[in-house]
């Protein structure tokens, strides 16, 4: 049973991403943390933006995200494979969408933490996080989308 709060959270996000094109064609594995409320608010607005989702939950969340190519300075609590791309923690669809379209020469994306406001994390479109591609050149290490601003991505 969904609570007040989950129900405010979730049709807020269902209204933020509902003007995002359908992902259907592309596919998401999230790995969660273990019983990480977060992680499936996220997976929810994933789902909400039209991707086809399926989550599992991670047994040994170092190893494995390691071994994702995801680095140890960006690790947050959900790890999520589609299109090629590792996108870590609570990456904005936005950015999402532009990586799977543009194809960088990156391993992926990640916002380390958890920043309030973020997808899953209250979903705020005003909270100012960064957002950090990694792996690959050129642009590892760099930021590649800024949430909460008039000019999100880097030029």
């Amino acid at each position: 049973m969904t609570n007040r709060r989950q129900f405010l959270v979730l049709s807020s996000a269902a209204l933020t991403v509902a003007a995002l094109p359908a992902r259907a064609a592309t596919p998401m594995h999230v790995h969660s943390a273990p019983s990480c409320g977060c992680c499936h608010a996220w997976a929810d607005l994933a789902r909400a933006a039209g991707y086809d989702v399926t989550v599992t939950e991670l047994t040994d969340p170092g190893a494995q995200k390691a071994a994702m190519g995801v680095p140890a300075n960006m690790v947050s609590c959900h790890t999520i494979e589609a299109g090629g791309y590792v996108f870590e923690g609570h990456v904005p669809f936005e950015a999402v969408a532009a990586v799977l379209a543009d194809r960088p020469a990156i391993t992926g994306l990640a916002v380390p933490g958890m920043p309030m406001g973020s997808p899953g994390m209250g979903d705020d479109p005003a909270a100012r996080f960064d957002v950090i591609a990694f792996g690959g050149t050129p642009g590892a290490g760099r930021v590649y989308y800024r949430a909460g601003t008039a000019q999100p991505f880097e030029v």
